[in-house]
């Protein structure tokens, strides 16, 4: 018996009048911001995607002068993000002011209240994402965070999506804008690391307290997250050996350049016979690698796949619009959760938790690799 399509699939797809998607944001700094503004601008084209409105409802802030003069008119402004994480109204609640502290409470308590989360925060999963993921499962809730990894490359979807018939053999990339930045003009104008680091901050690459850049832990907490997806092993990120490139002089990076390699500083996660190493650390990448050529701010990431091959993901690794696009993403994939059960989502990781793994995080003596060695020579006249 013959059946329209059309009409078919009108019983399936959400209707133009589904009540738009209320959205609670707290934070309004460089990424809420970017997210109000992409938001309003391209409401009508995010709506058609995502098969209803996406309404920011009400913004916490801790300046509630500025953020009247992002948000304007018909938003709520309150100080207290707590009121926005258990607010009855909403349906999903946006944590992108950061910390691992106040912002654990606001997205536990927002999960408890049954609010969906989107978070570009990824401190706060590296560290405390087994107890998050685990109380949005118990409450049927999603807890969705691309802008947390990558910035706007979309390697979580790719990773738990896009390559889930493979075997995930590697994972390699530059996941750090800040330090890519600094290694690149130490490159190509010769600055020492202090200079270059001074140029980032001027350019606002840097903060002002770079250490969680310039020492590898913000690279080492989003390499927690890949690995967990690329292998379905539970967040480790204490067990992530982690090196940054304060070290490093003019001199290193000119010496490799003359050996023919690029100075980068990667996060990796490679499955091994005896379990898996995590290492974020500065490497000297082959001149002609693709790799090599990502520059500025800049990310990348690769991921190795038993039937894929390798494949490769370039985009900006910094930017209020650039980390923008990824949670308004992850608000799409929430706003046409409608109706899925839980059990039928994505799952956080990328498996489910029956699934999981419990493999072993090699120590450093356990990993074999090749190393560069300078020595400075006094020149000895006998």
């Amino acid at each position: 018996m013959y059946r329209d399509p059309v009409q078919s699939l009108e019983t399936v797809v959400p209707s133009q009048a589904m009540r738009a998607l209320r959205v609670g944001m707290i934070g309004i700094g460089t990424v809420g911001s970017g997210t109000f503004r992409v938001l309003a601008r391209n409401h009508d084209q995010i709506a058609a995607r995502a098969g209803r409105g996406i309404e920011i409802v009400i913004v916490a802030a801790r300046n509630l002068a500025r953020a009247a003069g992002i948000v304007g008119e018909g938003v709520a402004l309150t100080d207290d993000a707590m009121r926005v994480a258990t607010h009855p109204e909403l349906d999903v609640v946006v944590e992108v002011a950061g910390g691992t502290g106040a912002a654990r409470d606001w997205v536990l308590a927002a999960i408890a209240h049954g609010k969906h989360v989107v978070t570009a925060n990824k401190a706060l999963l590296a560290e405390h994402g087994g107890e998050i993921f685990e109380a949005a499962r118990r409450h049927g809730v999603a807890v969705a965070y691309e802008g947390a990894v990558a910035v706007s490359i979309p390697i979580v979807k790719a990773l738990r999506e896009g390559l889930v018939a493979n075997r995930i053999e590697w994972v390699a990339g530059i996941v750090n804008g800040t330090t890519n930045f600094i290694l690149s003009k130490m490159r190509d104008e010769g600055l020492d690391f202090g200079a270059a680091l001074a140029q980032a901050q001027a350019l606002g690459y840097a903060e002002a307290d770079p250490t969680f850049d310039i020492e590898g832990i913000d690279a080492a907490h989003k390499l927690t997250l890949l690995a967990a997806n690329a292998f379905g092993m539970p967040l480790r990120f204490a067990d992530v050996q982690a090196e940054g490139i304060t070290a490093l002089q003019g001199l290193d990076v000119a010496c490799a350049e003359q050996l023919g390699f690029r100075v980068k500083l990667l996060g990796v996660a490679r499955r091994r016979e005896a379990g898996v190493e995590l290492r974020v650390q500065p490497a000297l990448v082959p001149a002609e690698h693709l790799m090599a050529h990502v520059n500025g701010s800049m990310n990348a990431v690769m991921v190795k796949g038993d039937a894929s091959g390798v494949t490769m993901y370039y985009g900006a690794g910094a930017g209020s619009e650039q980390t923008a696009s990824a949670v308004i993403a992850d608000l799409v994939d929430v706003a046409r959760l409608a109706g899925t059960p839980a059990a039928q989502r994505v799952p956080h990781l990328g498996f489910h938790a029956h699934a999981m793994n419990a493999l072993e995080v090699l120590p450093r003596a356990a990993v074999r690799s090749a190393h560069y060695l300078r020595v400075p020579v006094r020149r000895c006249w006998c």
